[in-house]
């Protein structure tokens, strides 16, 4: 582990190799799960406000599930998530030509129709943030439909904190961004990663 400001990170995240492969994963990251993406409380009202913009990108089954339920709910966990349909797709989900699934209000940020990118737990990924005390735990995920994003990353040479630099630096900054690539480099002249 490496602390950092108020956060201590997993040096997996230092070492690990990422780069998301949508044409190998299709985006099943977003319909696979028991659960839906943890959502910050600050972000619920965002996802509300966001959502007369996506709701024709939306499927019927979303749109009824949203209408029973609203945005997110708690889970069997005690955290609250976006909801889903059938018990696995995020209710935000929409599909591509090509069948690929894609974040609604990523599509409508990147189009101009909103300022907000996403929940922050899905812009981050695969990193996980857990909250102890006064500290913030970045810790990565391994998962099994990610397995074409690390053989990516290790063709690439990019690792997990160099590809998720923008999530990162929405979460914690760009100083901090700064002395954790500071700390990787010293890691690896030093034979510690």
């Amino acid at each position: 582990m490496l602390q950092i400001g108020d956060a201590v990170v997993s040096l997996d995240v230092l070492r690990e190799y990422f780069v998301c492969d949508l044409e190998a994963c299709r985006g099943i990251c977003c319909i696979e799960g028991d659960s839906g993406a943890p959502v910050l409380d600050d972000e619920v009202e965002r996802l509300d406000e966001v959502l007369p913009v996506v709701w024709d990108d939306l499927s019927g089954e979303a749109r009824e599930v949203i209408r029973r339920q609203g945005t997110t709910y708690v889970d069997a966990d005690g955290d609250r998530v976006t909801s889903i349909v059938d018990g696995r797709d995020c209710v935000f989900t929409c599909r591509d030509g090509r069948g690929n699934c894609l974040c609604a209000i990523e599509r409508a940020f990147r189009e101009g129709r909103t300022d907000f990118y996403k929940p922050l737990s899905c812009h981050l990924y695969p990193i996980r943030v857990g909250y102890y005390g006064p500290y913030k735990a970045l810790n990565y995920h391994r998962w099994d439909v990610c397995r074409a994003a690390t053989v990516m990353g290790r063709e690439r040479g990019v690792k997990v904190y160099q590809f998720l630099r923008g999530p990162l630096t929405r979460l914690m900054g760009s100083e901090w961004y700064d002395e954790l690539c500071t700390a990787a480099r010293e890691l690896e002249a030093s034979g510690r990663m």
